[in-house]
Formats: structure tokens, C-alpha cells, sequence
């Protein structure tokens, strides 16, 4: 890899991990599983997340994020990235207890009743339908 290549894939992991350290590291141990299950792994720089597509498995729903890496088979829309990138924002505010902090809410409120789902968008999500055709 060149010198170019690597400052880019750490500037990346900046990106993703949005300046934090603790998320970068998840995010690199998200990679790493990523890549034992076979994952295309690309990076949205609109929404700063690395998009790990592909997988047959590996992940909770339609995709699951860890850290600053989405992980997924198909669902690659850019609204679901968008969602997803909250959820990366959500990693690096609380950093590895957040794992913990969505499954206790989860545990209370399910589904589109969860506070970190609905803080990352209930229709991008696929929780909801939007009445407006546009979305």
C-alpha cells in the first residue's frame, strides 16, 4: 500500500469513527469480521461510514453498524446509509457502552420504539413509510 493510500484509509477511519478513538477501534474489529464473512467493503463519503455489502450473514435485521462500518448483504440505499450514519455518530458518543445502551433499549422498547432508532430516523430506516413519495 502506498503512503498516499494509507493516509487516505486513516483518514477514512477518522471519518468514520467521527475523531473517536474508542470507535476506531471498534470500527477496525468491525472490518476485520467484515472481511471473514466475505464482505465488499467501500466507504460513503457523503455520509462517512464504510459500507461492508455482500455478507450472507453476520449481522442483526437487514444490517447492523459497528463503530463506523455498516454491515449488510444488499441494503445499500443511500437513505438506509444515511440512518446508518447516525448510528456510527451514536458509537462514537458512547463509545463500546453503546452497544450495551441499544440492547437494554431494545430490551424496553423494540423495534421503532427504540430512542436510538428514532434518533437516527424511523423511515430511513425501513421502521416506517413515508407519506411523501419522494423519499
Amino acid at each position: 500500500m502506498s503512503r498516499g493510500a494509507r493516509k487516505d484509509s486513516g483518514s477514512r477511519l477518522r471519518r468514520a469513527s467521527r475523531g473517536s478513538n474508542q470507535s476506531a477501534v471498534i470500527t477496525v474489529i468491525a472490518l476485520g469480521y467484515a472481511k471473514l464473512w466475505r464482505a465488499r467493503i467501500g466507504f460513503d463519503d457523503r455520509y462517512e461510514i464504510y459500507v461492508c455489502s455482500g455478507m450472507r450473514g453476520g449481522f442483526g435485521r437487514a444490517g447492523t453498524t459497528i463503530g463506523g462500518a455498516y454491515l449488510t448483504d444488499t441494503n445499500t440505499a443511500l437513505r438506509t446509509i444515511r440512518h446508518e450514519s447516525v448510528h456510527a455518530d451514536q458509537w462514537a458518543r458512547y463509545g463500546a457502552s453503546f452497544a450495551i445502551r441499544y440492547l437494554l433499549e431494545e430490551r424496553r422498547h423494540p423495534k421503532a420504539g427504540n430512542k436510538f432508532e428514532i434518533e437516527a430516523g424511523l423511515v430511513d430506516g425501513g421502521y416506517t413509510k413515508s407519506s411523501d413519495p419522494r423519499v
